[in-house]
């Protein structure tokens, strides 16, 4: 399960709304890729369908897509949103990662 943190919530639903998708219906997509300076990098785009091999969650009141292979380093994940002068913008909270890069936008296992 990936969970969805408030602040990250409004920020989805904005954006969402923003680039012509609707929150209520359409999907978060995360992923992981190979690259980064740590290793594997997080992935997050909208997408208005899910395939069958993808796993889906709603928390928070966002739904969310995952694909098998990227569940498997996102089991248990916080996505959070920190914005403001020092913000990072979102921000993958991922228990599984025992390294990650000083930008927060990479890890590894």
């Amino acid at each position: 399960m990936i969970k969805v943190s408030e602040s990250a919530r409004h920020k989805v639903v904005s954006l969402m709304t923003e680039e012509g998708f609707n929150a209520t219906t359409d999907y978060v997509r995360v992923g992981v890729k190979s690259g980064g300076c740590s290793g594997l990098s997080y992935e997050l785009t909208f997408d208005n369908s899910a395939t069958d091999t993808d796993k889906i969650f709603e928390d928070n009141d966002v739904r969310i897509i995952v694909d098998k292979k990227s569940f498997l380093y996102l089991v248990g994940t916080t996505l959070e949103y920190s914005g403001g002068l020092n913000g990072k913008g979102f921000v993958f909270n991922n228990p599984n990662a025992q390294r990650t890069c000083g930008c927060g936008e990479s890890f590894s296992l």
